[in-house]
């Protein structure tokens, strides 16, 4: 027997050994995270990608396609295609959780369709702008979600400007059901370079119209010789308006005014002189979860797209659902997590079927 053989039958005989004394056991294992329900009721494509039916609100029809291609027309819609490569990646994993979470929920409005174009019911959804820094996004990120410590899918909220602080969901969005684990409060770090109008707002309404968007709110108010602020919650916003007395939810208050009017409920200025109310404020939007004009910032000072996404939240990480496939693969793994726990991490650049 020669001496390279005899080495051979000496390993092969020490690695025996270590696997019957149970000394490979000393090597950490990996604990799985579960992997999202909804996964398993949908259709895939040939690649194993996921398929969603969508209704493009205006061609007023329902085309089939796979989700990433889905998340390429919000991304567009939500964001502006020339912006940092990083905030866009970070929106696309908010965009593909939000879709994962609402087709796990709930029902499009549109029969046939597992969700829509329509802004009214779900994300902004702008083919015409998919460009090659839309399409890079997108597939540099493809697969990748948001996931809860026990594989839940988190509601992927965002919004455009803070106004300085995110809010929680119990005042910026009037949520009445036990307030996420994972919402918080924190510096909004929003870019010096949003516009103005996005920064700070004011608007004047007709107390008739005013009065009108209170009672839409279920409000029994008939004058309002007087509006102050009532309740406020942990980041400053309104959590509910007394007019003349009659409490008033601010957040529902926004939409029935109109959310690009009254762009939010930091407010700054509120009164009324019985023919006008007056209101002036800072940010635009609910102000929970992430702030698009904050992930500009985030990505101009360098921070990757997968930590840019969870920066905002508390608990959540950066999971990976599918994958393009390899020949004779599904695209669909056990997924890899990222928790980014102030490091940071990016996974390897892997295209995507689009």
């Amino acid at each position: 027997m020669t001496v390279l053989r005899r080495l051979s039958v000496l390993l092969l005989a020490l690695c025996c050994c270590a696997c019957s004394t149970g000394d490979a056991a000393d090597v950490p294992q990996a604990t799985p995270i579960p992997t999202p329900q909804v996964l398993e009721g949908l259709r895939r494509n040939e690649e194993g990608i996921p398929l969603l039916d969508v209704y493009l609100h205006e061609e007023e029809t329902i085309r089939s396609m796979d989700i990433e291609r889905y998340v390429c027309g919000v991304l567009a819609g939500e964001m502006r295609n020339d912006w940092p490569l990083e905030a866009l990646k970070a929106q696309a994993i908010l965009a593909r959780t939000f879709v994962l979470k609402f087709v796990s929920e709930k029902e499009s409005r549109y029969e046939g369709a597992d969700i829509s174009t329509d802004i009214t019911e779900a994300q902004a959804y702008n083919a015409a702008e998919i460009n090659e820094r839309i399409e890079q996004a997108v597939a540099e990120t493809c697969g990748q979600v948001l996931l809860t410590a026990s594989g839940e899918l988190p509601y992927a909220w965002f919004h455009a400007h803070s106004g300085g602080k995110t809010a929680l969901a119990r005042e910026g969005l009037g949520w009445n059901d036990p307030e996420p684990t994972y919402t918080r409060v924190t510096d909004g770090l929003d870019s010096p370079e949003a516009p103005a109008e996005a920064a700070a707002w004011n608007a004047v309404f007709p107390v008739k119209q005013f009065l009108r968007a209170c009672r839409a709110t279920g409000a029994d108010t008939e004058t309002a010789e007087e509006v102050t602020i009532g309740e406020k919650g942990e980041s400053g916003r309104a959590v509910t308006l007394l007019v003349d007395g009659v409490s008033v939810p601010a957040a529902e208050l926004r939409l029935a005014l109109g959310s690009t009017v009254m762009r939010s409920t930091l407010l700054t200025e509120l009164s009324s002189d019985g023919a006008y109310v007056r209101m002036a404020g800072r940010g635009y939007g609910h102000g929970v979860g992430m702030p698009q004009w904050g992930a500009y910032a985030l990505a101009e000072d360098g921070m990757a797209g997968e930590e840019i996404a969870v920066f905002y939240f508390d608990g959540v990480h950066v999971a990976r659902l599918w994958d393009m496939p390899v020949p004779g693969q599904t695209a669909l793994l056990p997924h890899d997590s990222l928790s980014l726990a102030g490091k940071s991490l990016r996974l390897p650049h892997r295209m995507c079927i689009m």
